[in-house]
């Protein structure tokens, strides 16, 4: 059990003939009580300050703790929003080149078609210019016959 300071002031030194002189004896017992009571507050005061400094450490280090785990849940959340991110990014690019392939298709089959109707309208317009040719050949034909201007005479004369 620690020495307390009041075990120094009751403290009780026996008598022997040629010894110490007891005033000198009490107020160096005085000195040394004045000194470890002394050293008792300044123990305390530095074992509260050591308390409150452990509080906070302790506090420091669940701060730290809880910043860490945020950190590491952050970087997770990061490489899962990244990950889906180039996962949609990579469905898009598909189905744009989906829809470009269908584009392209249909504008294909839609210019096939359009360049077959100009083909057909191409032998039709053909067809007509050749039919109304041979109509103009046989009028012009009529026209130049002698039944056309005897015709004309006929008309002439009936007025």
């Amino acid at each position: 059990m620690p020495l307390t300071p009041l075990d120094i002031h009751n403290k009780e030194f026996s008598r022997s003939f040629r010894g110490y002189d007891e005033d000198q004896v009490n107020e160096f017992l005085d000195l040394v009580i004045k000194d470890y009571e002394a050293l008792i507050r300044e123990n305390k005061d530095l074992q509260a300050q050591l308390t409150t400094i452990q509080e906070r450490l302790d506090h420091f280090a669940n701060i730290e703790e809880t910043l860490s785990k945020t950190i590491i849940v952050a970087q997770e959340a990061a490489d899962e929003v990244k990950t889906n991110s180039k996962k949609e990014a990579q469905l898009i690019l598909k189905e744009a080149e989906k829809n470009a392939d269908r584009i392209i298709n249909e504008s294909l089959a839609k210019s096939r078609k359009i360049a077959v109707e100009i083909e057909e309208l191409k032998k039709q317009a053909s067809i007509y210019r050749t039919r109304f040719r041979t109509l103009l050949e046989a009028q012009l034909e009529l026209l130049g016959k002698e039944d056309w201007n005897s015709l004309e005479r006929m008309e002439l004369e009936q007025v």
